[in-house]
C-alpha cells in the first residue's frame, strides 16, 4: 500500500508543476491581451482624430453648397470634400450622410441635450471608448458646422432654427 501512496504524491506532484506552470502561461497570455486591446483602441482613436483633422482642413476650402441632395450614390463623397456642411437657413439634415442624420435623429428624439457615449449607444455604436470617440468627433463637427450646440462640455443639443420647421425638415414634405 505504501508503493499506492507514493505513486498518488508523484502524480499529484507532476500534475501540480503542470498547473503552475499553465497558470504563468495563461498570466503572460492575459497580460499580452490587454496591451494588444490598448493598442487597438488607441489606434482606433488616433484613425478618429485623423479623419477630424481631414475634414477640418478641408473645410477651410470653400464649400460647395448642395443641391436638392447628394450628388453621389448613397449620399458618400469622396475624399477631400466636406460631407457636413455649415448649416445654412433653409437647410435639413437629409443632406448629412447617414451617419450624422442618426446621431440628429437620436437628439430630437430625445428632445435633451446628451453625452457621446448616451448618443453612441442609442445609434447602435455601443459603450467602447472607440466608438464613443468616434461619435463624439461627430457631434463636435456637427456643433463646429452649426447644426447642434454644446452649452457645456460634452452636452450636444439641438440648435432651434426659427427660419425652418426643423433639423430634418418634417415641415418641408421630406
Amino acid at each position: 500500500m505504501v508503493s499506492l501512496l507514493e505513486e498518488l504524491e508523484r502524480r499529484e506532484s507532476a500534475i501540480g508543476e503542470r498547473v503552475g506552470e499553465l497558470r504563468v502561461q495563461v498570466a503572460e497570455l492575459s497580460e499580452q491581451l490587454e496591451a494588444f486591446e490598448e493598442m487597438l483602441a488607441q489606434v482606433e482613436v488616433a484613425r478618429a482624430v485623423v479623419r477630424e483633422v481631414l475634414d477640418d482642413a478641408a473645410a477651410e476650402e470653400p464649400v460647395p453648397r448642395p443641391a436638392a441632395g447628394p450628388q453621389r450614390a448613397g449620399g458618400e463623397s469622396p475624399i477631400g470634400v466636406v460631407t457636413v456642411p455649415e448649416r445654412e437657413a433653409g437647410m435639413d439634415a437629409s443632406l448629412l450622410p447617414s451617419g450624422y442624420r442618426d446621431i440628429m435623429e437620436v437628439l430630437i428624439a430625445a428632445g435633451r441635450p446628451m453625452r457621446s457615449k448616451a448618443v453612441s449607444v442609442a445609434i447602435g455604436r455601443g459603450e467602447g471608448p472607440s466608438k464613443v470617440e468616434s461619435v463624439r468627433v461627430k457631434l463636435k463637427r456637427l456643433a463646429r458646422r452649426g447644426w447642434l450646440s454644446e452649452d457645456s462640455p460634452g452636452l450636444f443639443a439641438l440648435l432651434e432654427h426659427a427660419e425652418d420647421s426643423g433639423p430634418l425638415g418634417q415641415g418641408s414634405g421630406g
